[in-house]
């Protein structure tokens, strides 16, 4: 069996693997995740996300950024937001869950997620928040884990191909 393991990268690490964490984006939107972007969407727009949006955040401190690596290949990633307002700092928000399509099924996702609240706990995280396009295949994951709905916003973002609005499902755990 293949090797995985789950890093924390720092900015340095992250621009390095811009090129895999770009195509890892690209792929996730074309197959159809629901993480902000439409298609038709380029490798350059992908590549600006990383650069622009996340790697400033995570050379700032507010933001982890955890890679799978299968046998040393950039295999998936999540995020995890501490940058929170003053009255919340024992909540942080799960972002951007992706695995590549050809590595789904393989416990990636789940080996993400334990790590990204192993992570939040020992940030003094209590309470994690995130969303997910309802009826999203995410959301069988997300509720194996114990987290919880809060809620269902309809009408909330755009599909991948930008073709009609989808309703998003709000969803919280509480850590011991």
């Amino acid at each position: 069996m293949a090797k995985l393991d789950i890093i924390a990268l720092d900015a340095k690490q992250a621009e390095a693997r811009l090129p895999e964490l770009a195509e890892l984006l690209r792929a996730c939107v074309y197959d159809g995740a629901s993480v902000h972007f439409v298609t038709p969407f380029s490798i350059e727009q992908a590549q600006a996300f990383w650069r622009d949006k996340t790697l400033p955040s995570v050379a700032g401190g507010g933001r982890l950024l955890l890679a799978a690596l299968r046998d040393g290949e950039l295999a998936g990633s999540a995020q995890l937001d501490c940058d929170t307002p003053p009255n919340q700092p024992h909540r942080a928000e799960v972002c951007k869950l992706l695995v590549h399509p050809r590595h789904r099924r393989q416990g990636i996702a789940r080996a993400l997620m334990l790590e990204l609240e192993r992570h939040a706990q020992a940030r003094g995280r209590s309470l994690l928040t995130l969303d997910t396009a309802s009826g999203d295949k995410a959301e069988p994951l997300y509720r194996s884990l114990g987290y919880q709905v809060a809620g269902m916003i309809p009408g909330f973002a755009l599909d991948g191909r930008g073709e009609k609005l989808n309703a998003t499902t709000i969803l919280y755990k509480a850590l011991n």
